[in-house]
């Protein structure tokens, strides 16, 4: 063990890709390797990506050590308009763009770890990259230091995005159902659950040129980290280390510690506080009101709806879930943005909804529609929310299943559809109301699925029951102890560590006997 110790000092390098998404799992990982090795950690990143992660963050924050570095970055020299950083104010017609010009970085990060390479006399122990940074592969062999994939996505999404990027399978049958490379043909997937990008591709389409290349990369890297728990993803990490034969590490759930107590010693102000700096945003409302608003209804009673920070759904969409959920007289918390084909950051017109639908559901309190951002952990983590109708993004996904919520589907994109298909067919917490923008839905649809998911007996019921199941065991894998008794995700980050230190012995490493922090 102290061979191990002596060992244990080194730096690490992370990379999380342009999208706030991606870039507050980074941060999180960042902080649990802070707090619970002797690494030093170095986030890089460019300008304005930085500038939102430091609006994560608070001065007294105990994990500042982490250092923050800016990567040269011009949108304008790649087609982008001005201040163009980040997937979150771009068009849907230019993330392609945005992603091709993301290999740009290629050049400072390779001047970064020269540097510390220089300051330090030797490497880091190892590169952290987003799965969208294959080209970070060849850089940190190059310089001579490990390269690690993390994917802030699931095991089971991570592996059905990774396949059907690289396989195409769906382009070999004209079928709508198709069987997918790396899973059991039980699994097979439905054309519908495929983004019209993917649907489209053909190899020789931008996307495809970036994601077959930038993915496949990946598969030489020398281990990939996971945002997801070990026991809740059997299946998952079972295909996944298969298909990759590499090690595959489940350090999840990375969400804000409080939200896996039993118990939070945080005030509900005091909270908000917190949860506003830990998603950067100003919220519509304020988080009071929005408890206020929960704390009128019974436990288990209030519908969550929201399609996370850049989706939204279509006008007749909009219209349709508008009068099934008033007709369901179910109450509900909505975060609501206009509709496709308008400025999603835009004002919120009336004719979008029903006539006098917002002012009967506000008197009635039945209803509260947000604008812009909510509290989302806050609503999660009351009593009186009873579900979550959700885009399945995986940060949802684990800030839901954390508290033990079951989720309503409704994928938009990326491996939001593989997420659902997980969560419906393995996990037995999801129905899945409909798919995208695309698809029709009426008012009846959106009122049998809230009554089927609310109902206290019955498939609500039994779905319950399985959430609960899985928050107990997202809070298990994160329990400290010795090393028989510490959960999962800290064994995996035990041995995510050997690897690094290319420590070949049969002793266990244990964070807190090394933690260079009281």
């Amino acid at each position: 063990m102290d061979d191990l110790k002596s060992q244990s000092h080194g730096h690490i390098v992370m990379l999380p890709f342009m999208a706030h998404g991606h870039l507050i799992p980074f941060l999180a990982l960042a902080h649990r390797i802070r707090r619970q090795t002797p690494f030093a950690v170095t986030l890089a990143a460019t300008t304005l990506n930085l500038r939102y992660l430091r609006s994560t963050t608070s001065p007294d924050d105990d994990d500042s050590g982490i250092r923050l570095h800016e990567l040269p970055f011009r949108s304008s020299d790649h087609g982008l308009p001005p201040d163009t950083e980040n997937t979150e104010n771009l068009p849907l017609s230019q993330i392609g763009t945005l992603f091709h010009a993301s290999i740009s970085l290629a050049a400072p990060v390779e001047r970064l770890i020269s540097n510390i390479t220089a300051e330090e006399g030797r490497p880091p122990l190892c590169v952290i990259s987003d799965v969208f940074f294959g080209w970070s592969v060849d850089v940190a062999r190059k310089l001579g230091t490990k390269s690690i994939a993390f994917t802030t996505g699931g095991a089971y999404g991570t592996l059905a995005y990774l396949s059907v990027w690289l396989h195409l399978p769906h382009r070999s049958t004209d079928a709508e159902e198709f069987s997918v490379p790396g899973f059991p043909e039980r699994c097979r997937f439905h054309r519908s659950q495929l983004h019209r990008f993917i649907r489209e591709a053909d190899t020789t389409d931008q996307w495809s040129k970036f994601f077959q290349v930038q993915l496949k990369l990946f598969l030489a890297s020398d281990g990939w980290l996971c945002n997801s728990v070990e026991e809740i993803e059997p299946l998952g990490f079972d295909l996944l280390r298969k298909y990759l034969k590499l090690p595959v590490w489940a350090i999840g759930p990375l969400v804000p510690p409080h939200m896996l107590q039993k118990s939070s010693p945080i005030s509900p102000n005091s909270r908000s506080k917190s949860l506003q700096k830990h998603t950067g945003k100003v919220f519509g409302v304020s988080p009071e009101k929005c408890l206020d608003f929960l704390g009128s209804h019974s436990p288990n009673s209030v519908s969550y709806i929201s399609f996370g920070s850049q989706n939204t759904i279509s006008p007749s969409q909009m219209m349709q879930l508008a009068i099934g959920l008033e007709s369901s007289g179910k109450p509900f918390l909505w975060v609501i943005r206009p509709p496709l084909g308008f400025d999603i950051k835009g004002e919120f017109q009336p004719e979008w909804l029903p006539p006098g639908f917002e002012d009967r559901v506000t008197r009635s309190k039945q209803g509260l529609l947000v604008r812009n951002w909510a509290p989302q952990l806050d609503i999660l983590s009351h009593s009186s929310t009873g579900a979550f109708l959700s885009h399945c993004g995986w940060n949802s996904t684990m800030e839901s299943l954390s508290q033990g919520m079951p989720i309503m589907g409704w994928p938009m994109t990326g491996e939001q559809a593989y997420n659902a298909k997980m969560m419906v067919e393995e996990m037995g917490v999801c129905v899945e109301l409909t798919r995208g923008v695309e698809s029709q839905i009426e008012a009846e649809e959106v009122k049998r699925v809230i009554e089927t998911v609310m109902e206290e007996e019955g498939k609500g019921g039994e779905m319950r029951k399985r959430a609960t199941a899985v928050m107990e065991q997202m809070r298990q894998a994160v329990k400290e102890g010795s090393d028989d008794d510490k959960g999962s995700s800290l064994k995996a980050m035990d041995e995510f560590v050997r690897t690094i230190l290319g420590d070949s012995t049969n002793g266990t490493f244990s964070f807190l006997q090394v933690n260079h922090r009281s």
